[in-house]
């Protein structure tokens, strides 16, 4: 059976059994605080464990795109060495909101393993939770009373708290699970060790498939429990173990979900998988990371160095690292397996092979620049073996620091460092490189340290209403509220029942303002989204927390963050008309004071092009088009309306549609927006830049911040006509003073080569030969830096015994130059970086270099004496 068919069966199973087949949620998650990527397939539920929201849908399944890079069996330098663990994985699963629990969970597992799936009953076992005396839970009777009816006891095995009592985090929905475990092994090895021994030992032939958790509980922040109002069932397999189990392999790379891609990957390479342990290996990672790569790219998250960026970028990275190492691929290589996986996955993730061409150009992008980055990277490495080489007359030992910086800077993993190493007899200082990790760890934990009290229900079973469409004030009173200590700072999330405060989203940041009552007024310092609920952040909280408030938005504030918002519309469907409807939206930011708009586009946007896109956008504002909001609108009625839907984005079944001219702009957006696009005013572009492959950036202002930089260029073109005593050609009048600097500056710059050339022959008649070899130590003044190293170099062509030492005073500010023949450098063992580095010292500075030439700058020039000094004691040393 293939992997296709395997997932079609689940799909249609569950369907069968009344539950709705629902789309995966994005890789990258947005509105949860507590999450980077989607890790589990239940997280786009969240909200209905949590009491947040009401499910309309009681029943639903998925296959769930999935990301884990940390935590038990998921660091990311495993993945690739074993054959069965994955940085990205999809997650099947079914669920009951308040509906059906343990019974029908535990039956229906059963029936699609080995009815449907016809997996061998003897081979499969099932864990159920053996109790916990810290929490005062009794072991799961009912759900071993509901196996004991299917299987033989002795496949029904107790399990801890550890393995068997699934939370969703320090505190929240929780309870008990059932996991499904099945023995791969061959039949001589079962017979020597039964498989209920080897059940949570981590054999890779003995796993898990299956986990039905059975949510029941709420963990307090406390640590105590109390019981849901309605109980849950969220279960959860993972596909590419299911694929192995069905196919009869011992390895999920031996499946078809990958082997499409080892094969590409080792025709390429040239190597037949499965034949040497180091290129399996290799293309392993490569295949397991493309994957992740591909698919969060396709979700909106490009690589960066910072957040989500940062991890995708580090994946991509490790995935050319060992290509490079251990396949010989020099050049760019992974942009080529994406066809063969968008071609795997159009059935199901449609958005591979629609967005194939810019997924491509960013991982090749990427590709070429870290491809530079290893060799220099490697630079760096044989700069600090040979300082260590020198330094030592034993094994050459690398700093942990250099290691550290290979490894944070230039994405070279430990073990990486430490086979160049091992290659040249040295070793690594493993002690201090293990000390700088640990200090960035406790800084990340430092700036992610939060503390959140539990929630202190004030209405209960109340739910959350956004009034903020219609109006800029409401009266409200608050449902529940909590407690957040985050860098010694305490503040307080608050939500109200009815709010007209927008939360962040979309790209246009949350509301502020202040609520009201008994003449008290609370200040509202931010609004933001966790999951669907929207929350307000306040520095203190109301006296009187049942009281009802006069709820009220800054109103200046919000109107200056919708003119930006709306004109982002406006600005998205200009582009396209202009480039290309290969334009989509990339990212954006929308606030009070300006709009940041992202967007797909292979080349920099023409000055011309940005001139037609700017009249476009105000021609459409003069229009004074009006608003045609349209809420709770099918999906698909949306799309036949033409509405653009973002990538990335997690769409329900009825959307928010805002269209500005059927015929111009309709998308599917949930921020606010003017009335009629009149009221934005003028729109002014400040900046068109990149971003990263194939992605643009442009921000711009409207209304009154578009007035006033108009204004401002007005004044400044002004003042430059007088001081040129207000030409009738401008522009030619600037051309002419430019032309005559330049004239004047290459005038000068000729006189500086000059004098330089003046202090070149001066050096040459101080020359030192009393030591066998040509010296030369001096003070000199020059008028720039490019003298300093056209003497040094024109003195190395003249001499080929030279060792140079300069100390220059450039302009009032000290500079070191040393040049060093290569016939002095292998017969004293020299090297010029080291050496200005500690001559560096004596001008407050710092710098280096080749063994062969180095610089250095510094902030006392008053030092220069004692380089000199230094200098010289250097050469007696000879």
């Amino acid at each position: 059976m293939e992997a296709r068919e395997i997932r079609a069966r689940f799909l249609t199973y569950f369907k069968e059994k009344g539950h709705d087949v629902v789309n995966s949620a994005p890789l990258v998650v947005k509105d949860d605080p507590t999450l980077m990527f989607t890790n589990a397939g239940m997280n786009q539920f969240k909200d209905y464990f949590l009491g947040n929201k009401k499910a309309k849908i009681k029943r639903v399944t998925d296959t769930q795109k999935c990301l884990r890079v940390s935590g038990k069996h998921n660091d990311l330098e495993e993945v690739g060495i074993d054959t069965y663990h994955h940085t990205m994985f999809e997650m099947l699963g079914n669920w009951s909101f308040g509906d059906y629990f343990k019974k029908e969970a535990i039956e229906w597992a059963w029936e699609l393993l080995t009815k449907v799936y016809q997996l061998p009953e003897d081979r499969i076992y099932a864990t159920v939770f053996e109790g916990d005396i810290s929490d005062n839970l009794e072991s799961d009777s009912e759900a071993y009373s509901l196996w004991k009816g299917i299987l033989d006891e002795d496949r029904i095995l107790y399990g801890s708290k550890k393995d068997n009592f699934w939370e969703m985090g320090d505190t929240g929905p929780c309870g008990p699970c059932s996991e499904l475990h099945i023995d791969l092994r061959s039949a001589e090895e079962i017979a020597k060790i039964p498989g209920k021994d080897l059940v949570n030992a981590d054999h890779p032939q003995v796993i898990e498939i299956w986990n039905l958790v059975f949510i029941q509980f709420n963990r307090k922040a406390n640590g105590s429990l109390e019981n849901l109002p309605n109980r849950h069932v969220d279960t959860g397999m993972g596909f590419e173990r299911l694929v192995m189990a069905i196919q009869g392999k011992t390895s999920n790379y031996d499946t078809d979900v990958f082997t499409p891609l080892i094969d590409h990957v080792a025709k390429k390479a040239g190597v037949k998988y499965g034949k040497n342990e180091a290129t399996d290996i290799a293309i392993r990672v490569i295949v397991d990371h493309v994957r992740a790569v591909a698919f969060t790219i396709s979700d909106g998250q490009l690589p960066s160095n910072t957040g989500a960026g940062y991890v995708i970028r580090r994946i991509l990275r490790r995935a050319v690292r060992y290509g490079f190492n251990y396949l010989n691929f020099n050049e760019p290589f992974l942009h080529g397996l994406l066809p063969v996986l968008a071609d795997q996955f159009d059935d199901v993730f449609p958005e591979l092979k629609q967005q194939l061409e810019f997924i491509t150009r960013v991982i090749k992008e990427e590709e070429i620049s870290f491809l530079r980055t290893l060799e220099n990277g490697l630079k760096i490495f044989n700069e600090a073996y040979n300082s260590a080489k020198r330094d030592s007359d034993s094994t050459p030992v690398i700093p942990g620091d250099v290691a550290f910086k290979l490894y944070d800077t230039y994405g070279f993993p430990i073990d990486l460092t430490q086979l160049l190493a091992r290659e040249r007899d040295a070793q690594v200082d493993m002690d201090d490189f293990k000390l700088h990790m640990q200090e960035q760890k406790q800084r990340s934990k430092s700036d992610a340290a939060q503390e959140k009290g539990d929630w202190i229900v004030l209405k209960e079973g109340a739910e959350v209403t956004f009034a903020g469409y219609e109006s800029l004030s409401t009266n409200s009173q608050i449902i529940r509220y909590r407690e957040i200590k985050e860098k010694k700072k305490t503040i307080y999330q608050i939500v109200l029942e009815q709010t007209p405060f927008y939360a962040e989203s979309g790209g246009q940041v949350g509301d502020t303002g202040f609520i009201e009552a008994n003449g008290e007024k609370i200040s509202i310092v931010d609004t933001q989204k966790e999951n669907d609920l929207i929350i307000q952040y306040a520095e203190k909280l109301p006296s009187d927390l049942n009281a009802t408030f006069h709820c009220v938005v800054n109103s200046k504030k919000r109107t200056l963050t919708e003119n930006n918002h709306s004109a982002t519309h406006l600005l998205q469907a200009a582009l396209r008309e202009v480039l290309g409807d290969h334009v989509q939206q990339r990212g954006s930011l929308v606030n009070d004071k300006f709009l940041r708009f992202d967007f797909s586009h292979f080349s920099k946007v023409t000055d011309e092009e940005l001139q037609q896109i700017e009249h476009i956008v105000n021609a459409k504002i003069r229009e004074n088009v009006a608003l045609d909001e349209r809420r709770n609108v099918p999906i698909k009625d949306a799309k036949s309306m033409g509405a653009m839907a973002l990538f990335g984005e997690k769409y329900g079944e009825f959307v928010r549609v805002i269209t500005f001219d059927p015929k111009y702009s309709v998308e599917l957006c949930g921020g606010t927006h003017v009335l009629s696009t009149g009221q934005i005013g003028l729109l002014k572009i400040t900046s068109e830049s990149s971003i990263a492959a194939g992605v643009r950036r442009i921000e711009a202002i409207t209304a009154d911040a578009a007035e006033e930089f108009v204004d401002d260029n007005l004044k400044v073109l002004a003042e430059v006509k007088a001081l040129l005593n207000n030409p009738k050609d401008l522009q030619k009048a600037v051309e002419s003073m430019i032309n005559e600097k330049s004239a004047l500056t290459k005038q000068l710059e000729k006189i500086q080569m000059e004098q330089a050339g003046g202090i070149k022959k001066e050096l040459i008649e101080k020359v030192d030969k009393s030591h066998g070899f040509t010296a030369i130590i001096e003070q000199v003044q020059l008028p720039n830096a490019d003298a300093l190293k056209k003497i040094a170099f024109e003195l190395k062509s003249q001499f080929d015994d030279l060792f140079m030492v300069l100390a220059a005073d450039i302009d009032g500010k000290p500079q070191i130059s040393i040049m060093i023949s290569e016939s002095l450098i292998s017969k004293y063992d020299l090297y010029a970086g080291n050496m200005v580095r500690e001559l560096a010292k004596e001008i407050k500075g710092g710098g280096g270099g080749q063994p062969f030439y180095a610089t250095a700058g510094g902030k006392d020039i008053h030092g220069l004496s004692q380089v000199i000094v230094k200098a010289k004691a250097m050469l007696g040393e000879l």
